[in-house]
C-alpha cells in the first residue's frame, strides 16, 4: 500500500466522519463542524464507507488541470525564449511574446517554466553571501567613515548628509557631523573635530568616493593622491578603501540604525537645521554608545596625540596645488585668472611653479617658498560651475550654490566664437586675404600689359 497525500481539511473530515460512523456524533452536528449540508455529509459518508480514507481525497489531485497548456506549447515557448530572449526577465519576455509573436501567456506561468528549465534565476537567488569579517582588536586601530544622505529633519528642513565615524573594534560612534554634502572641506571639518576629541587613529576605512581615492587611472597629472589623502599622509594616518559596501558593513548598518533612531530623536527635540543638529549630536552619541558599544578584545587605545600647531593644522586642512606662472605674472586656478602683483618677489617667478592654498572660507592664497604673494582676480564674475562635472553626492549642494549665484549675480552677455579646441591650418586662403607675393605678381603682370 502506497502513501496517500491528503490536506488538513481532508484529515479533519476523516476524524469527524469516523465519529459519525461509530454513532457518537449526529449527522447534523457533523454538518455544522465541517461547514457542509446534511446531503453533502451523507455523500461523503458513503464514499468513506466504500473506499475508506482514500475516498475522501480530492479526485482532481494528480491530474492535469482542464485549462493546462500542453507540453508541446510549453516547449515551443521556451525554445523561442532560449533563442531570442535568453537574458530577458519573465515579465518582459511575456510582453514581447504577446507583442511580436502573438503568444499570450501569463508572466507567472512563464516565470515558473523558465525557473524549471534554468533560464532565469530570481534576484533573491542571485544574492551573493559575504562572509563576516572579524572585528579589530583595539580601539582606534581602524575607524570606518561614510556619509549618509537622508532627510534627517523630515519635512522640517532640507535634506543633508551625516558624516559617520565608527570604531571597528567596539562599534562606538566616534564622531557625527551634519554637512551639506560629501565634499573635501566637509570631511576636513569633521576630521578636525575627530582629531581634537580622540587623537590620530591608525587608519580610516572608507568607500571609493573621489574624496578618498583617485578613480581616474588614466590621469596624466597629479600625484595619485586626493586632497584628503594628502592631509592624512601629513598627519601620519593611513586611508584604506573597501572593495564593496559589505566590506564596511559596520558603518553601513549604523547608517540604517541612525536613519531610524536619530530621525525620531531629532523630531522629538524639534530640531530642523544642521547647526542645531550638530549641537544635539554629542548627547545622542553618548546614549547610543551606552546602548550598543562593545568591549574590545584588547583594552589599550591606539589613538596617538595630535601634537600639531593650529597654524600648521590650518595649512593641512585646505586644498593645495601647484600652478605655473606665465610671462604676464598670471596663473589659472579653478577657471579663474589670477594676476600676481609685480614686486621684487614675483618678478623672478616667471616660468616657475607657485603653491595655491584654498581655505574653507573661500580665501585663496598664493605662496612661493612659504611666502605669501599679493595677487588679484582678473575676472571675478566668471561662473565657476558652468558645465562642471558634478558627482551625485554633491548635487544638492551644487544646485543650492547655483541658485544663490543666479539670484545675486546675473550673468553678463559675452562674445562667443567657434567652439574649437585648437587651430588646425588647412592650407587655404580665406576670402579677402591675398598674400603679398600674389599681389606683387599681379602688379607686375598689369605693368607689362599696359
Amino acid at each position: 500500500m502506497g502513501w496517500l497525500v491528503m490536506s488538513e481539511r481532508e484529515l479533519n473530515r476523516i476524524e469527524v466522519l469516523s465519529e459519525v460512523g461509530t454513532g457518537r456524533l449526529r449527522v447534523e452536528d457533523a454538518a455544522g463542524l465541517l461547514g457542509l449540508t446534511r446531503r453533502q455529509v451523507f455523500r461523503l459518508l458513503a464514499r468513506f464507507r466504500a473506499d475508506g480514507p482514500a475516498g475522501l481525497a480530492h479526485r482532481a489531485r494528480g491530474r492535469a488541470p482542464n485549462n493546462a497548456l500542453s507540453a508541446l506549447h510549453r516547449e515551443q515557448v521556451l525554445a523561442l525564449v532560449r533563442t531570442q530572449y535568453a537574458d530577458f526577465g519573465p515579465t518582459l519576455a511575456a510582453e514581447k511574446l504577446a507583442e511580436l509573436h502573438d503568444i499570450h501567456i501569463s508572466h507567472e506561468t512563464l516565470r515558473k517554466w523558465m525557473i524549471e528549465d534554468g533560464l532565469w534565476v530570481s534576484r533573491k537567488q542571485q544574492r551573493v553571501l559575504h562572509q563576516p569579517r572579524l572585528r579589530r582588536e583595539a580601539l582606534g586601530e581602524l575607524v570606518q567613515i561614510d556619509g549618509s544622505e537622508h532627510r534627517w529633519f523630515e519635512d522640517r528642513g532640507p535634506a543633508c548628509t551625516l558624516l559617520v565615524f565608527i570604531d571597528d573594534a567596539t562599534g562606538r560612534l566616534m564622531h557625527l557631523r551634519f554637512v551639506a554634502s560629501e565634499s573635501t572641506f566637509s570631511y576636513f571639518n569633521a576630521l578636525e573635530g575627530y582629531l581634537q576629541e580622540h587623537g590620530r587613529p591608525v587608519a580610516f576605512y572608507s568607500d571609493k568616493h573621489s574624496v578618498f581615492r583617485v578613480n581616474r587611472t588614466e590621469a596624466r597629472s597629479g600625484h595619485g593622491m586626493t586632497q584628503f589623502g594628502r592631509a592624512l599622509n601629513e598627519l601620519n594616518i593611513e586611508i584604506l578603501c573597501a572593495n564593496s559596501s559589505q566590506a564596511k558593513g559596520r558603518v553601513e548598518r549604523a547608517n540604517r540604525t541612525l536613519q531610524d533612531r536619530l530621525v525620531k530623536e531629532l523630531r522629538l527635540a524639534g530640531i530642523a537645521d544642521m547647526a542645531a543638529g550638530n549641537t544635539f549630536l554629542p548627547g545622542f552619541i553618548a546614549a547610543f554608545n551606552t546602548r550598543f558599544a562593545r568591549i574590545p578584545r584588547r583594552s589599550d587605545d591606539l589613538h596617538r596625540p595630535l601634537n600639531v600647531e593650529p597654524e600648521r593644522l590650518r595649512d593641512i586642512f585646505c586644498l593645495r596645488d601647484e600652478r605655473h606662472v606665465g610671462q604676464q605674472l598670471a596663473l589659472s586656478y579653478d577657471r579663474k585668472r589670477i594676476i600676481l602683483e609685480p614686486n621684487h618677489l614675483t618678478l623672478g617667478l616667471v616660468g616657475t611653479y607657485v603653491d595655491t592654498y584654498e581655505f574653507p572660507d573661500g580665501r585663496l592664497e598664493i605662496r612661493a617658498r612659504g611666502v605669501s604673494l599679493p595677487c588679484r582676480m582678473f575676472d571675478k564674475e566668471q561662473r565657476v560651475t558652468h558645465a562642471a562635472i558634478t558627482e551625485n553626492k554633491r548635487l544638492t549642494e551644487v544646485l543650492a550654490f547655483i541658485q544663490t549665484q543666479q539670484d545675486q549675480d546675473p550673468p553678463r552677455a559675452r562674445r562667443v566664437g567657434k567652439q574649437r579646441t585648437r587651430y588646425e591650418p588647412k592650407g587655404t586662403v580665406g576670402p579677402g586675404r591675398t598674400p603679398l607675393l600674389v599681389k606683387a605678381r599681379r602688379a607686375q603682370v598689369e605693368a607689362r600689359t599696359n
